[in-house]
């Protein structure tokens, strides 16, 4: 089978890296200060982050399924099936939104991968998806097995401000100004069911960091039994400082053998 993949930008993965993997990125919008952009499209990195300001008013919202439709129509001329690797559905609509499409379009041909994945873990379930189609596996296998292993991942997420979790709805005015003045800094994770839950909390950048490694240590002892992390895949996905991804991955690579760092536009 000629089998196409695609996926949204919250897999981290650019434009250009798309086409170099030849796959097809579907770009997630955002609003600031309602004019609408797409992430990797229309606007850079650089001025992402400079729009965040605190008089800033900013939205996110999913593809619309026109243009989803429009793209998959297009590769079903071309191709006998499409895997889809959205955005875990514990944090979005648009993998829910993405299964209704394709049934309504062909839901044969068409498979959505459900496996909870985001930032670097959604690349590497695309990754994946690529190796086997090269093994000659149909795309309803590729999805049952990305599905399978849809818990063979953790997730760890720093931030330095509680501000955009409070703008978000996913924190009270309350907590986030307790937090801010107590110069809480929280380390959250992605639990069971793909949703968005803090893990622990730190007062500085190192503390994140070294909060951050011991979590990723004892997971590889105690989850994948692989202290030394030979057999997984360590990334570093860093939001408008890349110094700081370098650092964080400096010192990952004195615990574990192989460490990325990727780019992720983190509007969402």
């Amino acid at each position: 089978m000629k089998i196409a993949v695609t996926t949204d930008s919250g897999s981290g993965i650019s434009q250009q890296e798309a086409k170099e993997l030849g796959i097809t990125v579907i770009p997630m919008p955002f609003s600031i200060d309602e004019k609408t952009y797409f992430e990797d499209v229309n606007i850079t990195e650089d001025a992402f982050y400079e729009a965040l300001k605190p008089s800033a008013t900013i939205h996110t919202s999913q593809p619309e399924l026109y243009t989803i439709e429009e793209i998959w129509q297009g590769l079903l001329k071309e191709y006998d099936a499409i895997v889809h690797i959205p955005l875990t559905s514990g944090l979005s609509s648009t993998c829910q939104s993405a299964i209704m499409l394709a049934s309504d379009i062909d839901e044969e041909r068409i498979q959505i991968v459900d496996n909870r994945k985001v930032s670097f873990s959604q690349k590497i379930s695309v990754l994946q998806a690529l190796k086997l189609i090269d093994e000659g596996k149909t795309a309803s296998e590729i999805k049952e097995l990305l599905e399978t292993n849809r818990d063979d991942n953790t997730i760890y997420i720093g931030l330095e401000t509680l501000d955009f979790l409070k703008a978000g709805g996913r924190l009270t005015p309350a907590v986030a100004a307790i937090g801010s003045i107590m110069k809480i800094k929280p380390v959250l994770t992605i639990v069971e069911g793909g949703h968005l839950d803090t893990f622990t909390r730190a007062r500085t950048k190192k503390g994140i960091k070294r909060e951050i490694i011991k979590a990723l240590k004892r997971d590889a002892i105690e989850k994948f039994n692989d202290p030394e992390g030979k057999d997984c895949y360590f990334g570093v996905a860093y939001a408008g400082n890349r110094e700081e991804g370098e650092v964080l991955q400096m010192r990952l690579l004195k615990h574990f053998l192989t460490v990325w760092i990727i780019l992720l536009l983190l509007s969402h």
